[in-house]
């Protein structure tokens, strides 16, 4: 009796050719967004106001004024000249990286954590998620053409970014 071989449909889980394909901004962009995704995350969860925070946090918002700087340079959602209403995003990107360096620096730390929370979950975490959608650079790097991962890691994130914020709030309450 012939073996019978059972071969399974295989998606590959990941290719840079899109991404090294795409104009050098975008490149510059996700090399900058990339380690400000996951530093910042770090810089969120680890003890806050030590020389390693600050160190990290200057890099971090290093990072994030190269990712809302190169955003300027990308113009694939041309809805106006060029630009797209994510573009207000980098315009709001760099005066809060800007409001969050000058409220620690004059003690603040209220408002300086406030702006920061909202640069990660806004800048990265929501911005993020638009760009997994199908049809985007990212998409195709992560899921090269899979419909059903994009919705479904979409839908995880953004689970993940909604209780993260609740827990946030909840805390808030409770302490009050």
């Amino acid at each position: 009796m012939a073996e019978r071989r059972i071969e399974f449909n295989r998606m590959s889980l990941m290719t840079l050719e899109p991404l090294l394909g795409a104009p050098l901004a975008v490149q510059i962009h996700v090399t900058a967004v990339t380690p400000a995704a996951l530093l910042g995350a770090y810089i969120l969860l680890r003890p806050k106001g030590t020389p390693l925070h600050r160190l990290l946090g200057r890099i971090w918002m290093v990072l994030m004024v190269v990712t809302a700087i190169s955003s300027f340079f990308i113009h694939e959602l041309d809805l106006f000249y060029g630009f797209s209403p994510i573009h207000f995003l980098s315009i709001a990107t760099l005066f809060g990286s800007w409001n969050a360096i000058a409220a620690a620096r004059r003690g603040d730390i209220r408002l300086h954590k406030r702006i920061v929370a909202g640069l990660y979950f806004g800048g990265i975490g929501l911005a993020g998620l638009f760009t997994f959608l199908p049809g985007r650079i990212m998409h195709a790097v992560v899921f090269t053409g899979a419909e059903w991962p994009a919705v479904l890691a979409a839908a995880v994130i953004g689970s993940i970014l909604i209780a993260i914020v609740l827990r946030r709030r909840r805390g808030r309450l409770i302490a009050r």
